[in-house]
């Protein structure tokens, strides 16, 4: 018998379940998929944002900016990867100018800080390769970027090393409330819970709707984006947006954690939340709107594209609560600011255990600390793809991951096994020739460390299905 069981292992899943593993209770984590972060969770813009973008007295509002104060020393604590850059919302028109004091007024209200609004010469200033027709922006200090994979992969290893079970491929087909407990039917058996907290992301209607509440609907909404080369990164120092639009935060330019140039997302609503292909025409759009900001990007130093689906709800606000099933813990539409609000969304699910009667004493030997995988390559790195030394040996030449990288990544305690999986934690294959050079390289270290035959090395796990369908990169560079 579990204590809690934590439904979905994304960004807010596991943050979640970190949080719980602080405190002396028992905890699974279930995820239908083969790994941790294969949803919306690795499939977005890795931005921390400052907080000034959602309606003042939401909870989006109150729990990103709570959020974003967070980041910091999770990262001294889970090596993850975050760097504040700062964003700024740009003006090219006149009425642009009124939507900038809104969302200055927001900010104020929602306690951002570092908050300002820029003429269009302290703009370039700060961002040399701005569009000239740009007027004036919304400044804000506090934002950031963040390898949003990572973060997940760092949260789940920690809430592990500190007692929490993960159930990888474990779909969740059934909950039952019985007495004081719920037994959680799966593919691979039965759970036994006290409490059970439904954190799945765009699949979260369809795991209350097993509860018997069936009062909202999730509509994904796709958004796609393209990725390119670090040789491009001069070109954005901050995150770069436009004014939003009645479906989101707009097309934005950044430069991402690991220093590539990204641009997008979309925004479009789609009937099939397993779709997270691109396409041709919708890139086109992204680049042309993107480029009203920044110009001068080479679509020829694009390197892929990918697209991520966001749970859409049908309620204006998220829903973070205990439903009218007791002990049924709800999050309804945690959309954007998701990522940067996680942390604070597991506070308030934490409390909301305890106002639900779930007794919570702290743990004496709670360990913080994750040691990282990836290993900063300073100058004096001597590495080669023929070394013999595994801390030297290159396996992926774009993006100088070693042997000792990977095997790190294999002999943690998360049970992985996929090229994408080792991709999420190490890079390999995220570089200019997106694993051309290093796939057979990977593969034949998966094998011999976990002792299987290379021919049981899959892309994305053994039942997973194909790859999406996107864009020809032939066509989408010529934009």
């Amino acid at each position: 018998m579990y204590d809690i069981c934590i439904i979905g292992a994304g960004v807010v899943g596991t943050n979640i379940a970190r949080e719980l593993a602080k405190y002396q209770v028992r905890v699974c984590l279930v995820e239908k998929e083969e790994d941790v972060s294969c949803g919306a969770s690795k499939a977005n813009s890795g931005i921390v944002h400052g907080g000034y973008s959602d309606e003042p007295g939401t909870l989006k509002a109150e729990l990103c900016v709570k959020g974003n104060r967070m980041y910091e020393q999770l990262n001294k604590e889970l090596n993850f990867g975050y760097r504040e850059t700062g964003s700024v919302v740009l003006a090219f028109r006149d009425e642009d100018m009124k939507t900038l004091e809104k969302l200055y007024q927001y900010g104020i209200k929602n306690g951002v800080g570092g908050l300002a609004i820029i003429d269009g010469e302290k703009v370039r200033e700060l961002e040399p390769y701005v569009s000239k027709e740009v007027k004036a922006a919304l400044y804000c200090r506090n934002a950031g970027v963040t390898s949003p994979y990572e973060f997940v992969i760092a949260l789940a290893e920690n809430a592990i090393t500190n007692g929490v079970e993960l159930k990888l491929n474990t779909a969740v087909v059934g909950i039952e409330k019985v007495d004081d407990y719920f037994k959680v039917a799966t593919n691979k058996g039965e759970i036994q819970t006290q409490y059970v907290i439904n954190a799945a992301g765009i699949y979260c209607d369809k795991i209350s709707s097993l509860i018997g509440i069936d009062d909202f609907h999730i509509i994904p909404r796709r958004g796609q984006y393209v990725l390119l080369d670090k040789e491009q990164n001069y070109l954005a120092n901050s995150v770069i947006f436009q004014v939003p639009t009645e479906l989101g935060k707009g097309i934005l330019v950044t430069t991402t954690y690991h220093g590539n140039l990204m641009v997008g997302p979309n925004a479009e609503e789609i009937n099939d939340k397993d779709d997270v292909g691109t396409t041709e025409d919708v890139l086109e759009n992204i680049v042309k709107t993107a480029r009203m900001s920044v110009p001068d990007f080479d679509m020829k130093q694009a390197i892929t594209s990918f697209a991520g689906n966001r749970p859409n709800s049908s309620k204006k606000d998220w829903i973070i609560e205990e439903s009218r099933v007791a002990g049924f813990i709800n999050l309804i539409g945690i959309d954007s600011p998701g990522l940067t609000a996680s942390p604070a969304i597991a506070l308030k699910v934490v409390g909301l255990l305890k106002l639900a009667g779930l007794e919570l004493k702290n743990k004496k030997d709670f360990m913080a600390y994750r040691k990282p995988i990836i290993q900063v390559k300073d100058e004096n790195f001597k590495g080669d793809i023929n070394s013999t030394n595994p801390d030297e040996h290159i396996i992926c030449r774009c993006e100088q991951v070693t042997e000792t990288e990977i095997i790190d990544a294999l002999h943690r305690n998360i049970a992985i096994k996929s090229i994408d999986a080792i991709k999420r934690r190490t890079r390999a294959g995220m570089g200019k020739c997106q694993s051309g050079f290093c796939l057979s390289r990977v593969k034949e270290i998966i094998a011999r460390e976990l002792h299987i035959p290379v021919e049981e090395v899959t892309q994305r796990g053994k039942d997973s299905p194909g790859l999406p369908e996107r864009a020809k990169r032939g066509k989408y560079i010529k934009l």
